[in-house]
């Protein structure tokens, strides 16, 4: 059977559920956008215009959780690379919104440039344990103007051909990326059946629905963009002081902006994600690499479960600043528990440091180790053939099986995960001066991916569409 964990009761999800009920109906949550206000207020909320705090009803919070489809699917431009949600599946997001790089030639931290965004891009592109873009460090180098937006759109999907989870960063540039993604993948019932395009929103915590970003999404309404929600409150700082209490907090954050886009546009797929993490008690700092997010992450990923919701999970994180051995500890022990809840996404290879310094090295190691942790949810197979007892009688006392079919069928049936980097090879009459250390190694797969990978490219006539977009934008910036 298959590796599974489980960190919350039965009855504890329930707690979690029935507490997140009791505050949405009587603390509520303070939504700082007045569209958002008034579609809630239509949808039976009770609402404040003076505090802007909105309070939930049951009945609308029950309501809106049906409402929300549990099983839709992520398009990609790429053939075979469509990602059905709630199908048993489970693939990597790139960590995003790095600031920094480790420069692969000095070794050195510096500012992300553009470059670096094209670089991290492209490898995640060829990468196939990952099958959603986030953008790992920031591309617009400061410029934040329509035109620079537009053209980062542009330039997510001709280097990207997977799906795409990204934001629109105002409501007025939100039509803007609707042509982009027209010239794209085609009309709007195209783009409404392909989900080419996810939004993420991440609320602030504790309990506050922001109103730029929400604003920007809501500016997209009818196109039945898939929205994933991201609240990512701290342990002891933004969030409660323990973790159950966290996972309530999560909770009502994620239900809150539930109820908010089912309101606005009933039906519209969603995405639970929030990214719960704790502070480090001695500096106030975001505690990347403690063990405590890990179970977090497991606790988020069953209350998706309890809803029936898809599910976008966290894991990966680490303190230290360069790939080594508390990267690799850190690392490890806060993917595996993630992967054994089995998320339908899960967020976090590639970034460093409180997810702040990218490396694509440690981007090729983690995706490794989600291979290994993959492996430790498949499980022990037991199914018809696999018990071999006729083998084991046959062979009897004292022989071997490195003849046997059933050896050769294991092999080659995934029994044994074949690792792409480590060494792995016999230690006879080993010089270990001819032992590539595993950055190096990593390093050395980037480059090969750098060099020889191919993103697929758009067709002529989309270059031409989107070229006339990017012109347009920056007449309407001018004006």
């Amino acid at each position: 059977m298959q590796t599974l964990i489980q960190v919350l009761s039965d009855e504890e999800q329930t707690g979690v559920h029935e507490c997140t009920l009791k505050i949405l109906a009587e603390t509520g949550v303070r939504v700082n956008t007045e569209k958002g206000r008034r579609f809630l207020k239509q949808a039976g909320a009770n609402v404040d215009e003076v505090t802007n705090i909105v309070r939930f009803p049951r009945k609308l919070v029950e309501d809106s959780i049906k409402l929300a489809p549990k099983q839709f699917t992520l398009g990609a431009r790429r053939p075979d690379w469509d990602l059905s949600l709630n199908a048993g599946q489970c693939i990597l997001l790139a960590d995003g919104s790095g600031t920094s790089v480790i420069d692969r030639k000095t070794g050195m931290i510096r500012q992300a440039t553009f470059n670096d965004w094209f670089e991290a891009t492209k490898v995640i592109d060829a990468l196939d344990e990952i099958g959603v873009y986030w953008a790992m460090v920031d591309a617009d180098e400061g410029d934040e103007t329509l035109p620079s937006t537009v053209n980062y759109w542009q330039q997510i999907f001709r280097n990207f051909s997977k799906h795409v989870q990204d934001s629109s960063p105002k409501p007025e540039f939100s039509p803007w990326l609707l042509e982009v993604l027209q010239a794209i993948f085609g009309d709007k019932e195209s783009i409404r059946e392909q989900h080419p395009f996810s939004f993420l929103l991440c609320p602030q915590s504790p309990l506050i629905i922001d109103a730029e970003h929400t604003d920007a999404y809501l500016a997209m309404l009818g196109w039945d963009i898939p929205v994933a929600v991201m609240p990512m409150p701290l342990m002891g700082g933004t969030g409660p002081g323990n973790m159950i209490s966290m996972t309530i907090l999560g909770n009502c954050e994620v239900i809150a902006m539930l109820c908010l886009i089912q309101a606005a546009d009933p039906g519209t797929p969603f995405i639970y994600a929030p990214a719960l993490a704790v502070m480090n008690p001695r500096t106030g700092m975001y505690s990347a690499g403690a063990v405590e997010n890990a179970l977090l992450s497991c606790a988020a990923i069953e209350m998706a479960r309890y809803y029936g919701f898809p599910i976008e999970g966290t894991g990966g994180g680490t303190d230290t600043i360069m790939p080594g051995i508390q990267a690799s500890y850190e690392r490890a022990l806060s993917v595996i528990l993630p992967i054994l809840s089995w998320p339908d996404i899960l967020v976090g290879p590639g970034l460093l440091g409180g997810s702040m310094v990218m490396s694509l090295e440690q981007l090729v190691i983690d995706a490794e180790v989600f291979r290994m942790s993959r492996q430790l949810h498949r499980g022990i197979i037991s199914g018809e053939n696999k018990w071999l007892d006729e083998v084991i009688n046959r062979i009897g006392p004292g022989g071997n099986f490195l003849g046997e079919k059933s050896t050769v069928e294991g092999i080659r049936t995934g029994e044994w995960l074949q690792q792409k980097i480590g060494f792995h090879e016999s230690t006879n009459d080993l010089d270990v001066s001819t032992i590539k250390d595993i950055r190096e190694e990593a390093r050395e797969i980037v480059e090969n991916l750098l060099v020889n990978h191919k993103p697929l490219p758009l067709d002529e006539d989309v270059e031409r569409e989107l070229e006339k977009i990017s012109k347009h934008s920056k007449v309407n910036n001018q004006a």
